[in-house]
């Protein structure tokens, strides 16, 4: 993977980014995505934010290489803390994080959201998370869109300012992604119910506490839901 030629998750979060918006890539690693947006001509400005000082430095490099200092800013700094008002950020993409640090960024940070009209999430695990922290924060889901690579399931959910009520299955299938049925949402789930029937079965073997009473009510409640979703 380099800057002109995207892993296939990364390709799928460039296509939701609209046409000359400003960007900002939260977790940039080597900035290969605002690279990517900028040489096909989808954005001429973005940020590209990474907390961590060795992808901080590889985005510096990739982006001088790439020959996009003036049209990408590589920031150091921790979540939305590199954005300042005066950019004018209208998408952020977050994308190959868990579900739960996500939500976490986008809470610490939600007073940098004023001028966006677009958040783009892309987690790795417990994208539950993200959708709700949105329906807290009367974020709505536009779009989602649910892939394989390399053997790894990967959820997208496109976000838009706006009120919306998701229902607890919504909340942990997604309500664009039961709609589709796709293949890899049938296999996503049907491995996870799988693998909660094989925890329920261990569960069934353990000595009877609250402890193990609650994580089986908790797990029988998962089950009814995707097997519903199904």
């Amino acid at each position: 993977m380099n800057a002109k030629n995207l892993s296939e998750r990364l390709k799928t979060v460039a296509s939701f980014v609209k046409k000359d918006t400003i960007l900002a890539d939260i977790g940039s690693d080597h900035a290969y995505l605002p690279c990517y947006l900028v040489h096909t001509g989808i954005i001429t400005q973005g940020i590209a934010g990474e907390v961590v000082k060795g992808p901080f430095e590889s985005a510096q490099k990739q982006v001088r290489s790439e020959g996009l200092a003036q049209q990408i800013d590589v920031r150091f700094g921790n979540g939305l803390e590199v954005i300042q008002t005066a950019d004018n950020v209208q998408t952020i993409t977050i994308a190959g994080m868990g579900g739960p640090l996500i939500a976490s960024i986008l809470e610490a940070g939600k007073e940098k959201l004023s001028t966006v009209e677009t958040l783009i999430l892309q987690p790795n695990v417990h994208a539950k998370a993200i959708r709700e922290w949105a329906q807290k924060e009367n974020w709505k889901i536009v779009n989602e869109t649910i892939l394989e690579e390399h053997d790894k399931i990967y959820e997208i959910v496109v976000l838009q300012k706006g009120e919306m009520k998701l229902t607890e299955q919504d909340l942990l299938v997604g309500p664009f992604l039961k709609q589709g049925k796709s293949a890899v949402f049938l296999k996503k789930w049907t491995n996870e119910l799988r693998e909660w029937q094989r925890i329920m079965d261990q569960l069934n073997k353990s000595a009877v506490s609250g402890e193990v009473q609650q994580k089986k009510e908790e797990l029988e409640r998962k089950i009814a839901l995707v097997k519903e979703s199904l």
